[in-house]
């Protein structure tokens, strides 16, 4: 299977907050935005894997800044690093109001989706290529996330996270 750049998954999103997208605060509800967050991650994971995919976790979602009614919302996902079937999406949320036109990051996350076959079994996707000093970044982060993500949901223990050793020791 042929390795594929981070940026061939990007996948660019638009939304407009609208009242029934807003709490009576008048700011965009979390929820709301968590569901578009994840229908723009599994659309770069299905890019990347060419093929279905499942949400497995969502993690590190940072509330920066409020959204308010009206605000047009981006979002732009692509794969930070593909492992054996799973892949790890990073997401930045903007929010940029109409009237003013200011553009604000509002948002980011790490959403981790599965590869399936058509019947549901996990298959292999391709690795992912960094290409510049930012997804690199992100790259060479995503295995200490992955294995905190592991070790949360007791799939490993954490002496077996061998990536975290290095910044916390031998425990």
């Amino acid at each position: 299977m042929e390795a594929k750049k981070c940026t061939e998954s990007l996948t660019i999103m638009t939304e407009l907050v609208l009242p029934n997208d807003a709490n009576l605060l008048g700011n965009l509800m979390g929820g709301r935005l968590l569901y578009w967050m994840d229908i723009a991650s599994a659309l770069s994971a299905s890019k990347h894997a060419q093929a279905q995919v499942v949400t497995a976790s969502v993690d590190n979602v940072s509330f920066q800044h409020p959204i308010k009614l009206g605000s047009v919302i981006t979002i732009e996902a692509k794969i930070s690093r593909a492992f054996k079937t799973s892949m790890e999406v990073h997401l930045v949320v903007y929010a940029q109001t109409l009237r003013h036109g200011k553009k604000i990051k509002s948002n980011e996350a790490f959403y981790t989706f599965v590869a399936l076959d058509e019947n549901g079994t996990p298959i292999d996707v391709a690795s992912a290529i960094p290409e510049n000093d930012d997804e690199q970044k992100l790259y060479e982060g995503a295995l200490r996330r992955r294995e905190i993500r592991l070790v949360l949901a007791g799939k490993i223990k954490a002496s077996e996270a061998e990536g975290l050793k290095g910044l916390f020791g031998n425990f």
